[in-house]
């Protein structure tokens, strides 16, 4: 881990005004791309500091997970001279990231019509719940309501009749600040061009929309809602998940080549004159029939057994891995996805690496998560304020720092 290693946004500044997931995953992205992430909390903290267990060392292992990479400064907002500081801030920001409920930011003087008047350059996003326009722009939002709301939960689970299910990460809360980071970095390159910069909306509910891709394509074509099938794909099969003799493999004859292929490689070519499986739209209308068929099969050998074979015959079919399991997978640790840092308090932490590769630019993990208030001073000072304006603010309750 090295302070200066460069990502394709090195020198681009941004404020993170934001707590929990959404907001602070957009941060992320931003900033394992070599941005340079202030991360502004209140003075309580960023809620996700609380989020224990799991903590290492009295430290939130939640929080150390989405704010690696990021400078910390605390600022109380509701003070003259808290706000004139995020202000002082924001005037040479590129970008800014929100993610409270409506108005929150109106409220303090710091929405987005008041923003640009001081920074006609400014990216300004805001994720929420629903978005900023439409009847539910004022409700809250959490990863649980938007899956339930979007569709997704009804397409989770085992079948019908079964409760419904949510997708085990929270996978709206995360989608919403991945699109975030892909809008804000759509608006700079714009912004490269123009020198305008613009709002930013997206929300946890569009981003559990975006999701249902294939399902939402079988609706409009059938006006029937696809309900949930397990580890089974909506369009191809055999696509899911098998039992072993040990265990659970992934099978994925996504078409006609892979499905005769994988009949010859575990010995069943007679189920490629069966009736019910000679095309894919047999299969799909007797689902059920062929999977039972292929776990009789499957349950004869170990995974391993199987993998080993089916590998060696060029066919597409993985292991289903516990999250420790992925941890300590030669491809991940190949693809440097399990990284560590050194945490002031906490020690060695490893945490999930940088997704997106680049040749010349790689980014990277170049910091552990901040201590709350780590950097007040530090950014205060390269924001133009003297020693003693700094010390006056930190008695007067306007910044918090740790030292």
């Amino acid at each position: 881990m090295a302070d200066d290693i460069k990502g394709p946004l090195d020198g681009c500044k941004v404020i993170e005004l934001a707590h929990i997931m959404a907001g602070p995953v957009c941060g992320l992205m931003l900033a394992d791309m070599g941005a340079e992430v202030i991360k502004v909390e209140k003075e309580t903290g960023d809620d996700t500091r609380r989020s224990v267990p799991p903590s290492i060392e009295g430290e939130s292992a939640a929080f150390m997970m989405m704010n690696r990479n990021k400078r910390d400064i605390v600022l109380n907002l509701k003070s003259e001279k808290g706000r004139e500081a995020l202000l002082r801030l924001i005037k040479d920001a590129d970008i800014l990231v929100e993610n409270y409920r409506k108005d929150t930011m109106n409220k303090l003087g710091l929405g987005y019509e008041t923003l640009k008047e001081l920074n006609p350059g400014l990216i300004y996003c805001g994720i929420s719940g629903f978005g900023r326009t439409g009847p539910y722009a004022d409700r809250g939002g959490f990863d649980l309501i938007a899956q339930g709301m979007s569709g997704l939960m009804a397409i989770t689970g085992e079948g019908h009749g079964r409760p419904p299910v949510k997708v085990g990460a929270p996978v709206t809360d995360i989608t919403a600040g991945i699109l975030g980071a892909m809008g804000c970095l759509a608006a700079y390159v714009r912004r490269l061009k123009t020198g305008k910069g613009q709002q930013v909306d997206t929300s946890l509910f569009e981003a559990g929309i975006t999701h249902t891709y294939w399902q939402s394509a079988i609706a409009f074509a059938t006006n029937v809602s696809p309900g949930p099938m397990g580890s089974a794909h909506p369009l191809n099969a055999p696509y899911q998940a098998f039992q072993t003799a040990d265990g659970w493999i992934n099978i994925g004859a996504a078409n006609q080549t892979n499905w005769l292929r994988l009949l010859k490689l575990i010995d069943a070519e007679h189920l490629a004159e069966d009736p019910q499986f000679i095309t894919n739209a047999d299969r799909m209308a007797h689902l059920d029939e062929l999977e039972a068929e292929l776990n009789n099969i499957f349950r004869l050998k170990p995974s391993a057994e199987w993998l080993d074979l089916l590998q060696q015959g060029g066919f597409p079919a993985g292991p289903v891995l516990s999250i420790s399991d992925m941890h300590q997978d030669p491809q991940a640790l190949a693809r440097e996805m399990i990284v560590e840092t050194d945490h002031p308090v906490a020690g060695a932490v490893k945490t999930i690496g940088v997704p997106v590769k680049f040749s010349d630019t790689p980014g990277g993990v170049r910091r552990p998560a901040p201590l709350l208030g780590q950097h007040t001073r530090e950014v205060l000072a390269e924001a133009g304020y003297s020693t003693s304006e700094i010390d006056r603010m930190l008695k007067d309750g306007a910044a918090i720092a740790a030292n």
